[in-house]
């Protein structure tokens, strides 16, 4: 994992991944996709596209983002550091931060973490390894339950002086452990010494990351202020980055309403998730006269999966061949056409824009790993993947939904009296619970095909935090979801697909999935020892999920969508892992008067 041999046994590096390779050495000043004298200042807004743990993107009631209670705001990890940081163009590679360096034992059990002597939370007190060591076990313990779950091959974490916090994990341990404790956040042991932990609170903590929480109007919006002499600002792990005074996170209930936002320039920046918008709405004044810029960036990250998830928990969707027959209502190639105007390409893996999709029969290394389960899975497990139905774009393909009745008379499921009706004569009915407006009109052509089935389909649009409680208690019938992965994924996998999971609430399996055959293959990825075994382990699991029918899949984008007023400047390159926004951007000031001028 580079560097050089301090003892026998151990090995001391200045950077860990989940194989050992390692881009930058370890004198390395920046990152390649920064501009290292990029100008600090101004303010970055937007609407945040991605959540963590508790985070809710449409409202907030709490500043605790890492336990299962409430509604967090989003950006609060930007108040901690963590003992390493990502590599934005690396798959899985992380960088000291807190830790300047870390030894690591021969049989990769063992994680001595060296903490920075400078290190500081925002009181100006120092940063320990013996808070580290707090922190860790507190989330271990109180944390959320994707926290808990990724925590439980870590066998014991201690400090016994403030340099060094050692960190022992479990034999056979995922390969992505390490790198999940090392970006976990650092908490002040004397704060919450007096502050408890599992309580959902607008009390602002005491952070050490490179902001601090400023103003915020709980369910609106929420800002974050950089800290001027933070003392991790020139570490090459954040030289050119974190380049903002102030990072803003506005929240809307409605997407029409905060595209309506953007308009006006109450933010600055918007990814766009909505093809309708994007096709129909970029024509407002600030577009046609150059103030407002639009552009995409490739996606080369795994894609991942969004669909509606069947809860297979409840007894009504207990059956597969009904759920792969309700998968052929859906009429994909109408709905993408007609209503988000031909933007999107059909989903149909977990692992979707990735090697780890499997395509066509499974070779050799696959039937390996597969073989053990024939007659315990799908015999569609030992063919060709399974992929969703294609229509004819009509909205009502009758030969799909002639072929749906008859999948549905042949599992049980009769039609009596105009209802499809199961083995005990009472109807097919179920729910979809959503939290957004916005994915109203893709239910309705649905619901409409089902009911020509004789299935009973409804749709309930929740508040947010009513939403996040019913998913998180599983309180729900069928649900959408999305999920992704890394390049390099582990024991993530386990909290979306496990046994385990789906009787853990606050997890991410919605849909239940409780398969041995699933089980083992998530443990023969976290096992390998090459990224070619892992592929491969990755590519049969992608088959017995397919075959499982837990979900009617969605669509995808390998690209985002952005747009943005023109005040910013970024570097040339962007990361091939992520967007790089707002971590390598900056407030260009010159712009900015133009704009001002010019509006």
């Amino acid at each position: 994992m580079g560097g050089g041999a301090t003892a026998a046994d151990e090995i001391e590096t200045h950077g860990i991944s989940a194989f050992g390779d390692l881009k930058y050495p370890a004198d390395f000043r920046h990152f390649d996709y920064v501009e290292p004298n990029a100008p600090k200042g101004g303010m970055f807004s937007q609407i945040g596209p991605s959540r963590q743990y508790n985070q809710n993107f449409l409202t907030f009631n709490s500043l605790n983002s890492f336990i299962l209670k409430g509604d967090a705001a989003q950006g609060m990890e930007l108040t901690f550091a963590s003992l390493m940081a990502w590599a934005e163009d690396e798959p899985d590679a992380m960088y000291g931060l807190a830790a300047h360096k870390v030894r690591i034992s021969a049989d990769g059990l063992v994680y001595r973490f060296l903490i920075r002597p400078e290190a500081r939370f925002h009181d100006g007190t120092r940063l320990t390894a013996k808070d580290v060591a707090f922190s860790l076990n507190l989330l271990k313990e109180q944390g959320h339950p994707l926290i808990t779950q990724q925590m439980r091959e870590v066998a014991s974490i201690e400090a016994s002086d403030d340099e060094i916090v050692v960190v022992r994990f479990a034999e056979k341990r995922a390969r992505d452990v390490p790198l999940f404790v090392a970006g976990l956040p650092i908490f002040s042991r004397a704060y919450y010494g007096s502050h408890p932990f599992d309580q959902s609170t607008l009390d602002i903590p005491l952070g050490s990351g490179a902001y601090r929480v400023g103003r915020f109007e709980a369910g609106r919006y929420i800002e974050y202020q950089r800290v001027a002499d933070w003392w991790g600002a020139k570490l090459p792990v954040n030289v050119g980055q974190r380049n903002f005074d102030t990072l803003r996170y506005e929240f809307y209930r409605d997407r029409d309403v905060g595209f309506e936002g953007f308009t006006a320039k109450n933010y600055l920046f918007r990814e766009e998730f909505t093809a309708r918008t994007w096709a129909t709405r970029y024509d407002f004044p600030a577009i046609r006269d150059g103030r407002v810029k639009q552009g995409e960036i490739p996606d080369d990250t795994p894609s991942g999966g969004q669909g509606w998830f069947f809860n297979t928990r409840r007894a009504k969707f207990a059956n597969p061949r009904l759920r792969e027959a309700l998968n052929y209502a859906f009429d994909f190639e109408w709905t993408n056409k007609t209503i988000m105007y031909g933007a999107y390409l059909r989903t149909h893996s977990v692992f979707q824009n990735s090697d780890m999709m499997a395509v066509g029969p499974p070779g050799p290394e696959e039937l390996k790993l597969l073989e053990p389960w024939r007659g315990k899975v799908p015999d569609q497990v030992f063919g060709e993947p399974v992929v969703p139905p294609v229509s004819d774009g009509s909205g009502q393909d009758r030969a799909l939904l002639r072929k749906a009745s008859q999948m549905l008379q042949d599992a049980g499921f009769p039609i009596k009296g105009g209802k499809r009706v199961n083995a005990q004569g009472e109807p097919v009915t179920f729910e979809f619970l959503i939290d957004e407006p916005s994915f109203q009109p893709h239910h309705m052509p649905l619901i409409k095909n089902l009911a020509t089935l004789g299935v009973e389909a409804t749709l309930r649009v929740v508040d947010p935090v009513q939403c996040k409680a019913r998913t998180n208690d599983f309180d729900f019938d069928v649900t959408i979801d999305r999920m992704s992965f890394s390049t390099t994924p582990g024991d993530s996998l386990r909290t979306y697909f496990s046994s385990r999971s789906a009787a853990t609430k606050g997890s991410q399996n919605l849909a239940g999935i409780a398969d041995p055959a699933v089980d083992a293959l998530i443990d023969r990825i976290i096992d390998a020892n090459t990224r070619p075994e892992l592929v491969f382990a990755a590519r049969a699991l992608d088959r017995v999920l397919r075959a499982g029918q837990y979900w009617i899949p969605h669509w995808y984008r390998a690209s985002h969508r952005i747009a943005y007023w023109d005040v910013f400047g970024h570097p040339a390159t962007t990361p091939r892992y992520s967007r790089g926004i707002p971590e390598a951007w900056w407030y260009d000031a010159d712009k900015s008067a133009k704009i001002e001028k010019a509006g």
